[in-house]
């Protein structure tokens, strides 16, 4: 769990994130934020691969 966070923290930095906890809070309100952050959609894949 810890990697996770602190994997999650990083990601948040690099973005330029100054308050990591009013960021994270935000995004606990809109969990898609954090997804498209990290390059995964909730979108199937059409092209099959």
């Amino acid at each position: 769990m810890a990697t996770i966070r602190n994997l999650a923290i990083g990601t948040l930095k690099i973005l330029g994130a100054d308050n990591i906890a009013k960021t994270t809070r935000a995004m606990r309100h809109e969990p898609e934020r954090a997804l498209a952050i990290l390059g995964i959609t909730n979108n199937p894949d059409t092209h099959g691969t």
